[in-house]
């Protein structure tokens, strides 16, 4: 509704305007780019005057126009895209997974398949302690370290430096191996992550 009032009043002013000019049929036609065309042909000085100001009000009146043909495009053009951003949020459903949805959960199993080729580290701790520099530059072949553990305690397995399992040594085919006797809690395992 402003801008329909906004409209009017530009209407009628950029008419009044024209009408102050005193609509003489003598007096020659402004060119719209060339606001100064009409003192070219004028003679007399006081002539000059008054097509100056008649193409000053007409500049004047043709700026109000413009300013509001663009006020009225910036809107429009906000509005279409207020109406595409509208259109481009979805509201999405939340699927029951119930017995009736165990079709989908294959296609969740093959959502997972990309991630079961990434290595992962995996080692086994026997033990911990610390050493000050000069006590590891004494080491020597024969030397005994101590460590934080007693004998008989289970191993940590870690992989990728946090805490999943632990276990016993065994060995396989002339090989070292671990027996898993207690595996971390999923929960735990996400306390030792804080």
């Amino acid at each position: 509704m402003a801008d329909e009032d906004q409209d009017l009043l530009a209407q009628e002013w950029a008419d009044a305007l024209l009408d102050g000019d005193g609509g003489d049929a003598a007096a020659p036609a402004a060119d719209a780019d060339d606001p100064l065309g009409a003192l070219e042909n004028v003679t007399d000085p006081a002539d000059a005057g008054s097509a100056d100001m008649g193409s000053n009000d007409e500049a004047l009146a043709d700026e109000w126009a413009a300013a509001l043909a663009d006020t009225e495009q910036e809107e429009v053009k906000h509005e279409k895209e207020q109406a595409f951003l509208s259109t481009q949020t979805h509201d999405y459903e939340l699927n029951d997974q119930g017995p009736d949805s165990k079709a989908g959960s294959s296609s969740g199993k093959r959502d997972l398949d990309f991630i079961l080729d990434i290595p992962l580290e995996v080692s086994a701790e026997l033990g911990r302690t610390k050493l000050l520099i000069n006590e590891l530059l004494q080491l020597g072949q024969g030397s005994v370290v101590e460590l934080n553990k007693l004998a008989g305690e289970p191993l940590e397995i870690y992989v990728n430096s946090k805490l999943v399992a632990r276990g016993e040594a065994v060995v396989i085919n002339e090989k070292f191996g671990i027996r898993l006797t207690d595996i971390i809690s999923p929960i735990e395992r996400v306390k030792q992550l804080g």
